[in-house]
């Protein structure tokens, strides 16, 4: 037998995993052969997704699998990088602890924690829930396997983007195996993985496997040149087989995941500075510079022309700034860097995960029946914090209100417990997020040379999961198979905090006269219990009506149901000074009410929704020759809705969110040509969505809407190895989304929408913008005239409730490159005052903005194009030594980050370079690899997130790697 390459391509292709299922060793025995049989031309892979043991080349639907070599190949270590060489999947990572990985333009849009996943992530076949898998580094796996399309029948749960699959090595009875790799590269990178196989019995087996990864961070702090964005995290997997009998097979696998690291949740925050404080960034461009803190929550209700309106002008001293004053943020030296790797913030990210995961799985063959039983338990936590304005607040500012502060303590003595609670000598000392409520006026809290701001994300996921598949393998033209899945899942805590020394200032020094505070002395979206119980029958029958004609056609009862229980505080009810245990103990905690939706005041929101659906699909396929497939399918899928967190009455948004539908279209083509050495997969698809759940932000938290879109494209990959030494891959793909029926939406970033005569009024009382158009004569200049007449009436005094004096101005002129249309104008106000005013009149005050319609927009995270191409060459040393170059290129076209489109959401096009050089010794026993990733340096921009309005609309963007290289060295046997 001829030597094959160490380095060979395994196969990168389309196919289908329906219908399959073997026992596992079936599969390894087919895969030895194969590689044994084949000399020449494209190695096979064995695909056991399904449970079958069958080549992708003969399974009609679109499938990319990724063996353990092929992922070591082409240096996949992570999501990140195996996005780049899949046509039409991109990845980038989210704002909220968690990622998007989009298929075909679908992804996980949707925000929240009622959301089901749009691309579903599965280890051994069995659906994870919030899992950190994707924060952790591949080792010891079997393969890797991407389905792209919906996966509305078989597939764990429902998912209508698609299915990432992980399995893992399992244990080999045949001998001892053990493998072990060593590799440094810069950022003082250092990664280590192992494994060590152990037959114990002839009918049982061990295997541990782990994975270390300790690198610097990628990001310089400039503000103290500190390396921020390191990783510090390991992984360990231990797995038994036990084969009682040949028909049976028992396998338990144990998982444990932990990182405890600086990682930031974002790397890079871009503003194209707003110099009126109305919108705070501007959406004509993302620029290196820092938000406006006039536009911000705390820049409007600390300012002096708020607290006069609730105290008078000698209340309002007390204030930050005025709104037309200087910037806390624009002070001399705070600068944000230029480079996407550099930031300038006074506070250290902190980044806590960790996974569990335990599975047993039962298997046996009966003959022409096969059943499996499948439990699996997963617990996960994550817990991060980051300056989410990675700026720096100006010290000079906070120590001047603080020094007024103790100036009226004399006549409102309560100011004196608030000096104290902020305050410890010349620090600043601002609220932790903790769950008492208490923050710095509980004792708990940060102290520090400067004003803190930062956010903090956490949750912890339980869930449980059984699944029982039985299958027939009958000799003639029909089989089957039916199954069932029940999920249990519990959410006992989820929460978003916002922590800023301005809030703990602010919400003293408004109820210091009182002898107290208002609590929380932070923002808090709070889930305190979210269940999901799901279950799901499916079934399919297979017919084959010849030897080369096949139909395939399933049927899947779905149903969920969901329960929320959850609130949002933010200086929301009144505290007394000395209040211990938790906020809620005060008093005037008795009239809070966390569910504006209800007459009443409520402690929580508390909902609970159901959904059941019949989904299914059906495939025909034609075996044109041994060496050539066709197939069509139609698939139906289905996401289940959810519930909107609740938000003060003022933001009203809908309380649920529907489930949405995919109609699903696809044909394809697989072929071999000259003789195996060229293989030519490609597929077209069309989809008719019904109700697409994707998010936005209002009042600082996520809530969801449904569009209706269509989605299209085609998808081709090829593999050619014309000699035994030589492969090269390509893949490429297009992509063509639009929103396909009218959705009417305020585009945050411009609440004008587009309208020259409209005044973007920024609401005092709460941070948000709210639109005034004018529906009568006079245009532009009316509309001005009106937003002044309504500010002069605050002034005087003549509003109820209103203190005079507040000095408001009229509109005034954005930049001419704000992005925003000629002419319109903005000013500071309260919404609820022009709403007032207004009533009766041609003016009319929209609290969200002017609507713009949606309909042929594109998705985001979408590109039209894709390209990814590979190559190397095994140059043979001596009879048993080889040297395998290998370069690879991805190119990923432009994209938008939201779905409202526009220059400043557009993610440009990017393209990414690896290459690597590895030395096999003898009998591929050892090895030595020298590596470069990104060598281009590419700091290209992969997803991105803007803020609301109250936190001055910033644009958080996420990046490639930068570039990394190192040296491996590595022993198997």
């Amino acid at each position: 037998m001829k030597k094959t390459s160490g380095f060979r391509l395994a196969l990168v292709g389309s196919a289908s995993l329906l219908g399959l299922w073997a026992m596992p060793a079936t599969a390894q025995q087919m895969a030895q052969q194969t590689a044994q049989d084949q000399d020449s031309g494209i190695e096979e892979i064995v695909v056991t997704a399904q449970r079958t043991a069958q080549s992708l080349q003969d399974v009609p639907i679109a499938v990319t699998a990724f063996s353990a070599e092929a992922l070591q190949r082409q240096q996949i270590n992570n999501p990140l990088d195996i996005q780049l060489t899949l046509p039409n999947v991109t990845f980038t990572k989210g704002n909220f602890t968690g990622a998007s990985f989009t298929i075909r333009g679908i992804g996980d849009l949707c925000v929240g924690v009622t959301c089901d996943s749009a691309t579903a992530i599965h280890s051994e076949g069995m659906p994870l829930f919030a899992t950190r898998l994707f924060e952790a580094e591949f080792f010891d796996l079997e393969r890797v396997e991407v389905l792209r399309g919906p996966q509305g029948t078989l597939f764990g749960r429902n998912a209508t983007g698609g299915v990432v699959n992980f399995v893992n090595a399992k244990p080999r009875m045949d001998a001892i195996h053990a493998a072990g790799e060593v590799e440094y590269g810069n950022f003082d990178s250092l990664r280590v993985k192992g494994m060590f196989n152990l037959p114990i019995t002839d009918n049982l087996a061990m295997r541990v496997a782990g994975t270390y990864l300790r690198r610097d961070g990628f990001t310089t702090n400039v503000f103290d040149n500190s390396r921020v964005d390191g990783r510090d995290l390991y992984a360990i997997r231990g797995s038994i087989r036990w084969q009682p009998t040949p028909d049976t097979t028992v396998d338990a696998m144990a998982y444990y995941f932990r990182e405890e690291s600086n990682r930031a949740r974002l790397q890079k925050q871009l503003c194209q500075t707003d110099p009126t404080g109305v919108l705070g960034c501007l959406p004509g461009r993302r620029d290196n510079g820092f938000i406006n803190a006039n536009s911000t929550f705390v820049g409007t209700l600390a300012s002096n022309e708020f607290l006069i309106t609730q105290g008078g002008p000698a209340f309002g001293a007390l204030g930050l700034g005025s709104l037309y004053g200087t910037d806390p943020y624009n002070f001399p030296g705070n600068t944000n860097p230029n480079s996407v790797r550099e930031v300038r913030t006074d506070f250290t990210p902190n980044y806590f995960a960790e996974e569990e995961q335990y599975m047993l799985r039962i298997a046996h063959d009966f003959g022409s029946i096969k059943a499996q039983v499948t439990g699996m338990y997963q617990r996960n936590a994550v817990d991060s914090q980051v300056d989410y304005n990675l700026s720096v607040f100006n010290p000079a500012v906070a120590r001047n209100a603080l020094n007024t502060a103790q100036a009226f303590s004399a006549a409102i003595p309560g100011l004196a417990n608030v000096v104290n609670a902020i305050s410890s000598g010349n620090q600043f000392c601002t609220s932790l997020s903790e769950e008492t409520g208490l923050g710095a006026y509980g004792g708990n809290r940060l102290c520090s040379g400067t004003p803190q701001d930062f956010d903090r994300s956490n949750q912890i996921v339980r869930a449980k999961t059984v699944e029982a598949i039985i299958n027939s393998e009958f000799e003639g033209r029909f089989n089957f198979l039916v199954g069932g899945i029940y999920v249990d899942t519990v959410l006992p805590e989820n929460s978003y905090y916002v922590n800023s020394w301005g809030i703990d200032y602010l919400v003293g020094v408004l109820g210091a006269a009182n002898g107290g505070y208002l609590g929380t002395p932070f923002f808090r979206n709070n889930t305190a219990r979210y269940t999901l119980r799901s279950y799901g029958l499916f079934g399919e029958a297979y017919f084959n009506f010849t030897d080369t004609l096949k139909l395939t056609a399933g049927l899947r009862y779905n149903n969920d149901n969901k329960y929320v229980r959850a609130r949002s505080t933010l200086a929301s009810f009144f505290v007394p000074f000395g209040t211990t245990g938790n906020a809620f103990n005060s008093p005037a905690a008795a009239g809070f009410d966390g569910d504006p939706g209800r007459p009443g005041p409520q402690q929580f929101q508390v909902r609970d929704v159901s959904f059941s659906e019949v989904t299914g699909r059906a495939v025909l396929d034609w075996k044109v020759s041994e060496n050539s497939l066709l197939y069509a399918s139609y698939s139906r899928g289905y996401k289940s809705g959810g519930i909107n967190p609740p938000l003060q009455p003022i933001f009203a948004v809908p309380e649920n969110f529907t489930p949405e539908f995919v109609d699903a279209f696809e044909i394809g083509s697989k072929n071999s040509f000259l003789d195996g050495t060229l293989r030519a997969n490609i597929t077209a698809f069309y989809y008719k969505y019904k109700g697409l759940q994707l998010s936005r932000i209002t009042a600082r938290t996520s809530v969801n809407d449904n569009v209706d879109a269509e989605v299209y494209g085609l998808e081709g990959e090829f593999i050619i190895q014309p000699t035994r030494n030589l492969v090269v891959n390509m893949n490429a793909s297009y992509l063509k989304t639009r929103v396909s029926a009218d959705k009417f939406l305020a585009n945050p970033r411009d609440p004008s929408g587009g309208r020259s005569d409209a005044v973007i009024v920024k609401d005092i009382t709460n941070g948000s913008n709210c639109a005034v158009v004018n529906n009568g004569p006079g245009g532009q200049a009316a509309t001005r005239a009106f937003v002044t007449g309504a500010n002069n009436a605050i002034n005087a005094g003549v509003i109820p409730g209103l203190q005079a004096g507040a000095g408001l101005r009229g509109p005034t002129d954005f930049p001419s490159d704000s992005g925003l249309a000629a002419g319109v104008g903005g000013a500071f106000g309260i919404c609820g005052v022009l709403q007032a005013v207004g009533a009766g009149t041609p003016f009319q005050m929209l609290p969200e903005g002017v609507l713009s319609n949606l309909r042929g927009n594109e998705l985001p995270q979408a590109p039209q194009y894709k390209f990814s191409a590979g190559a190397q060459y095994t140059f043979e040393i001596g009879d048993s030594a080889s040297l395998v170059p290998r370069i690879d290129l991805a190119h990923t076209g432009a994209s938008f980050g939201n779905i409202f489109n526009g220059f400043i959401n557009r993610v440009p096009a990017y393209t990414v370079i690896n290459s690597q050089v590895q030395f096999n010794g003898k009998d591929d026993k050892w090895y030595l690899r020298a590596f470069v990733q990104n060598l281009t340096n590419n700091s290209a921009v992969t997803g991105l997130y803007v803020t609301d309005q109250s936190s001055g609309l910033f644009t958080n963007v996420f990046t490639l790697e930068p570039r990394r290289y190192g040296m491996a060295a590595g022993f198997r046997f």
